[in-house]
C-alpha cells in the first residue's frame, strides 16, 4: 500500500470513528429524554390519580381552595423540575459536541502543520518562508477559534444560570400568586 493510500484509509477510519461518537451523543441524549418522558408520564399518572382521590374527599369551599392552590404549586413545581432536566439533557449534549468538535479542530490543524513540515523537507529553497506564514496564519486562526469557543462557553454558561433563575423565579411568582388569590378566595368565604 501507498502512502497516500494508508492516509487515505487512516482519513476515511477517523471520519467514521467521528461520526459515530457524534450519533452516539445523539442516541444517548434520545435515550435520555425518551427515560424521562416515561418517568414524569408514569409520575403524572399517579399524581392525577392521588389528585382526583383528594378532589372526592373534599367537604367543603374551603378546603376545595387550599386542594386548588396545593394542586397548582405541585404542578408548576412537576413543570419547572421536567424543563431543567430537558435543559440538563440538552446542554449535556451540546458540551459533548463541542468537546468533539474541538479535538476534531485541535487534530486538523497538528495534520496541517505536519503536513507542512514534510512539505518543507523536500521543497524547493524558499518554500520555508511561505511555510512559515501558513503556519502563522493556522497558529492565528486555532487562537482565534479558542477564543471563539472560550467566548461561546462563557454565553452558555451565563444563559445556563439565567434558564436557572428564570425557572425558580417562575415557581416563586406563581407560588406567591397563587396564595395571594387563595387567601383573597378564603377570605371571600
Amino acid at each position: 500500500m501507498t502512502t497516500a493510500q494508508q492516509q487515505f484509509s487512516a482519513f476515511a477510519t477517523e471520519q467514521v470513528e467521528v461520526a459515530l461518537r457524534f450519533a452516539r451523543i445523539s442516541i444517548d441524549s434520545a435515550e435520555r429524554i425518551i427515560k424521562l418522558q416515561v418517568e414524569v408520564a408514569k409520575s403524572t399518572l399517579e399524581s392525577n390519580a392521588k389528585n382526583a382521590n383528594a378532589l372526592v374527599a373534599v367537604k367543603d369551599a374551603q378546603e376545595a381552595l387550599a386542594l386548588r392552590q396545593k394542586l397548582a404549586e405541585s404542578s408548576i413545581e412537576q413543570a419547572t423540575n421536567y424543563s431543567r432536566s430537558l435543559y440538563e439533557i440538552a446542554s449535556q449534549a451540546q458540551v459533548e459536541a463541542s468537546q468533539l468538535v474541538e479535538e476534531r479542530t485541535t487534530a486538523f490543524n497538528k495534520h496541517v502543520v505536519s503536513g507542512l513540515d514534510q512539505f518543507v523537507k523536500s521543497a524547493p529553497a524558499g518554500a520555508d518562508v511561505a511555510v512559515a506564514a501558513v503556519k502563522s496564519t493556522l497558529q492565528a486562526t486555532a487562537a482565534a477559534v479558542d477564543s471563539l469557543t472560550k467566548a461561546a462557553k462563557q454565553v452558555a454558561d451565563f444563559a445556563d444560570a439565567s434558564v436557572k433563575a428564570a425557572g425558580t423565579a417562575t415557581a416563586d411568582a406563581v407560588k406567591t400568586a397563587a396564595k395571594k388569590t387563595n387567601g383573597a378566595n378564603a377570605a371571600a368565604v
